[in-house]
């Protein structure tokens, strides 16, 4: 089976039924998507499929149709990501681990939606868990890039 993750081509040998996840994770070695819930309740495993923010852990890698993008592949090869900018600026991680899968949701909300409101954020964020509870400065790092993509 072929995919193509982060702008890589990769053959992998694997069931069809497989999550995504774990191709990732154990078949090729990439592991800033993280295994959270396994059921698609927490957001921590969130990539983009052709854009698209998915939970990786309940897509079948045979259901893939098109490009994949985890955190790794966000920006571009020499520079960060608006988001990840932001997150960084407003110091959004605590614990860090949700943070690869809130970061790749808000691009793929910015994409969508270039001037979110906080309703726009609160509701498509709310599927991303944080146990360290950083939703205040998950908003404000969501208007930051916002602004930031906006200004490009």
């Amino acid at each position: 089976m072929k995919l193509n993750v982060n702008g890589t081509d990769h053959e992998v040998d694997v069931e069809d039924d497989m999550p995504l996840l774990w191709v990732l994770r154990d078949e090729l070695d990439i592991k800033g998507v993280k295994y959270g819930c396994g059921v698609a309740q927490c957001g921590a495993c969130t990539v983009h499929i052709s854009g698209v923010a998915v939970r990786s852990c309940q897509t079948a890698v045979a259901d893939v149709d098109g490009p994949v993008t985890t955190i790794e592949g966000l920006g571009a090869p020499d520079a960060l990501h608006a988001v990840q900018e932001a997150w960084i600026e407003h110091q959004v991680a605590q614990c860090g681990y949700c943070q690869s899968g809130q970061m790749m949701q808000a691009a793929s909300l910015l994409e969508e939606t270039p001037q979110p409101t906080d309703e726009d954020i609160d509701i498509v964020m709310g599927g991303n868990l944080c146990r360290c509870g950083t939703y205040p400065r998950i908003r404000a790092a969501v208007k930051t890039a916002a602004s930031k993509l906006n200004r490009v």
